[in-house]
């Protein structure tokens, strides 16, 4: 076998994978490209954007889901505390196409117990669409589950008179008739 074939033979497999790998390459680089675009990855193109003041938006993020009756129009694009108000603000990314109404209510829900959280929207009486820019004035933050359960599990947030407590950590002395005649 002569000393420069062996070579020439090596030389060109390896021209063969880098080709391939180049092309591989460029197909994930295509599918990342399309995928982002797809799905509105980063941005929400022409979308119509709204602000919403919340008192608790525990469970949402950019990206969560903006709803109204179980179907997404939209999606949560920035969030960011209110300096004055020490609320949630966050930016609604709303489908241009839908016209919802801009006295629209939200609120801060959840698929369930251990369901995702999104927003839903229930549209006003209105027939004034959301501009870019609007905010929602209307709005009811996300419920502590944990802490309804902790009230649930322990008996409390009930009212003092209901459950005998004082509010001082003392019992009020009972009323009942069974201990008079003694």
């Amino acid at each position: 076998m002569e000393p420069g074939r062996g070579m020439n033979r090596l030389f060109g497999q390896d021209r063969m994978e880098a080709i391939i790998g180049f092309l591989v390459v460029i197909v994930a680089v295509w599918f990342s490209v399309y995928a982002w675009e797809r799905t509105g990855a980063g941005k929400a193109g022409n979308a119509i954007r709204v602000t919403a003041l919340f008192p608790n938006a525990a469970g949402v993020s950019p990206g969560t889901e903006v709803r109204i009756a179980g179907m997404k129009i939209g999606k949560v694009t920035e969030q960011k505390l209110d300096p004055k108000s020490y609320e949630a603000d966050v930016t609604l990314a709303l489908d241009p196409k839908l016209k919802v109404p801009n006295d629209s209510s939200a609120a801060i829900t959840s698929e369930g117990f251990l369901g995702a959280t999104y927003i839903a929207l229930v549209p006003g009486g209105s027939t004034t669409p959301f501009k870019d820019g609007d905010a929602i004035l209307d709005t009811q933050g996300s419920m502590d589950l944990m802490g309804l359960v902790g009230q649930f599990i322990n008996k409390t947030g009930g009212s003092a008179s209901s459950s005998g407590a004082t509010g001082n950590g003392a019992t009020a002395p009972s009323t009942s008739s069974a201990g008079a005649g003694r």
